[in-house]
Parts: C-alpha cells; sequence; structure tokens
C-alpha cells in the first residue's frame, strides 16, 4: 500500500521534472533551436497547428531557423503567427520560405531569461513539494484506514522525503546547467 503511494509519487514527481525540461527547452538561448517554436500555433484551415506539423525547420547556422513549409500558402499565417509570438524575432519571408536571424543577446536579456528559467525551476520544485504532501496525507490516510504500526508512517514519510530530495537536487542542477548556457556568450 504505502510502495503504491510512494511509486505514483516518484511517477508525478519525474512528470514534473518533464514539464520543467519542456519550459528550459522553450527558452531561447544564444543559439537557434527549432524548439522554440513548439509553443507558436498557426490558425491552418480554422485549426490551430504548431509550425513543425506543416514546415520543415531547419537550422543552417548557429543563429539562423529556416522554415520551409510544404504548403506555400500559409506563409503568412505563419509569418503572422511568429510575429504575434513573444519571441523577440523578426522573420523574413522571401515567397518561399520564412529565414528567422536570432541575433546574439545581450547581457540584460541574458539577465531576464534566467530569472525566467529560475521561475519554472521554482514552479518545478514547488510542484514536487506538493506531490510529498499528497504522498503524506496519503500514507497517513492508509496508516487510519488500516491500522498499520506507527514506524510505517514514518517509514513512508522518510521515504517521501528522500524522494522530494532526490528531484530537486535534478532540479537545481537542470537549472544551473540552463543557467550556464544562457550566460554563455
Amino acid at each position: 500500500m504505502i510502495s503504491d503511494i510512494l511509486a505514483d509519487a516518484e511517477r508525478r514527481m519525474e512528470k514534473a521534472t518533464e514539464a520543467l525540461q519542456s519550459n528550459f527547452a522553450s527558452v531561447r538561448t544564444g543559439r537557434a533551436n527549432a524548439m522554440v517554436l513548439d509553443k507558436i500555433k498557426v490558425d491552418y484551415y480554422g485549426v490551430p497547428t504548431p509550425i513543425n506539423q506543416m514546415a520543415a525547420v531547419k537550422t543552417p547556422d548557429a543563429h539562423m531557423l529556416v522554415i520551409e513549409p510544404w504548403d506555400k500558402s500559409t506563409l503568412g499565417s505563419i509569418e503572422k503567427a511568429i510575429i504575434a509570438s513573444d519571441l523577440g524575432v523578426t522573420p523574413s519571408n522571401d515567397g518561399m520560405l520564412i529565414r528567422l536571424p536570432f541575433p546574439a543577446l545581450t547581457e540584460e536579456r541574458r539577465r531576464e531569461l534566467v530569472k525566467q528559467c529560475k521561475e519554472y525551476a521554482e514552479q518545478a520544485r514547488v510542484a514536487v513539494r506538493n506531490v510529498r504532501r499528497d504522498a503524506n496525507n496519503a500514507i497517513e490516510k492508509a496508516i487510519k484506514e488500516e491500522s498499520l504500526p506507527e514506524d510505517e508512517k514514518k517509514r513512508g514519510e522518510a521515504e517521501s522525503q528522500k524522494l522530494t530530495d532526490r528531484f530537486i537536487a535534478d532540479i537545481d542542477a537542470a537549472f544551473k546547467k540552463k543557467e550556464a548556457e544562457v550566460m554563455e556568450i
């Protein structure tokens, strides 16, 4: 019973760290990365569609993304969606493809991005702690309902805390890595 609760808690904590990795991937560093386009949806015949499902996205060099739509009539709507997003890049449309030049980041912009990453990391830590709280409540409830010994509760809570510590250490390590990546010139 308690092992099931802890396994569920571990699965939910893994999801929190996966969400963090996804958020970090969408943060622009000094290099062009196709993942920054993942959150941008284009109105494609009335359906919001991700850019990578309607075009080939290539990275010819470290500071350029090239978007080549399979249906050339969508060039204008892709361009509008990129402009409307908060990407901070001005697309250049030549009638065949869209080029996204990524300028080098200023020191101030790098600090803003690190701040944004710090918020993502804190959200992940809070999510992990909430999972720990839920697990501890479930353990307490299981102890009461099944009249298990009190030391089972303490053992379960200690295991829950170990899981929490492990995932928070992973989150901190991921944040430090992303911070170094963003601050790198």
